[in-house]
């Protein structure tokens, strides 16, 4: 007999909130500011203040001088990070050419599934849709997905990936048709390049399968709420739902090996 499984620390991951929107964001509400009042009136111990960029955005150094400007409250971490989308099966992201992560600029690239990425560029959901009524089989779009997904990581450092496979119900995909072999390919392509994953309240994702991947894999995996107006900062639901479910399922596993 070993010892008592390990699973995940749903408590502790509760008490992050690694995708936050602000007024940088056009479709956000909240300040800066009431963004990290609200995280510590959540009780929570670590932010990421994250927003979105494309190749044109030219404000991430306002972006990373108000952040550093304001107060953080102790027993709070603020980091940052930008958020943008995975453009193409070679893993390309839409970022600003000059954009710096690390040192002087943004902590991490939060890299989001917006749109799907295909062969030629970016497909939206429903040309995606199109491509499968045609003929495109759902294992070869899977592996377009899943092959996209880890070249991203690979040539993106600082990588964050937001409500990953959030792009599959919007083209007719489901989750649970991965299976085991792409999912472990893809968290084991996360542990391998130090990528974080966030499971996501607002578009509930990725599922408890892909989490006990991730966690079998050794991948660091962190919560968000994907918040746009502060009294979202720190609220779980379907990330508590889903964190314990995966947690049941590595237990209920690893008992079974022993």
């Amino acid at each position: 007999m070993t010892g008592a499984p390990v699973v995940p620390d749903v408590s502790a991951l509760l008490r992050g909130d690694f995708h936050v929107h602000s007024t940088f964001s056009d479709d956000a509400v909240s300040t800066l500011a009431e963004n990290i009042a609200a995280a510590k009136a959540a009780g929570l111990a670590r932010l990421r203040l994250n927003d979105h960029v494309r190749a044109s955005t030219t404000w991430v150094p306002e972006f990373v001088a108000a952040v550093a400007a304001e107060p953080v409250p102790a027993g709070l971490t603020v980091v940052t990070g930008v958020e943008t989308k995975l453009l193409d099966v070679s893993g390309a992201v839409d970022i600003p050419a000059d954009l710096v992560v690390g040192r002087g600029g943004v902590d991490a690239i939060v890299i989001g599934d917006h749109q799907f990425p295909g062969t030629d560029g970016p497909w939206s959901p429903q040309a995606t849709r199109d491509r499968i009524a045609a003929g495109l089989s759902a294992d070869d779009a899977l592996d377009l997905l899943v092959t996209a997904s880890i070249r991203a990581m690979e040539r993106t450092p600082h990588a964050q990936l937001a409500h990953w496979f959030s792009i599959l119900p919007k083209v007719g995909l489901d989750e649970a048709e991965l299976g085991a072999d792409r999912l472990a390919a893809w968290a084991q392509a996360a542990a391998a390049t130090g990528t974080v994953v966030e499971v996501n309240e607002k578009w509930e994702c990725p599922g408890a399968d892909a989490i006990v991947a991730l966690h079998r894999a050794g991948a660091r995996i962190v919560a968000s709420t994907d918040s746009h107006i502060a009294t979202d900062v720190g609220r779980y639901d379907r990330v508590t739902a889903l964190l314990t479910e995966a947690a049941g399922k590595i237990a209920t596993e690893d008992e079974d090996e022993q």
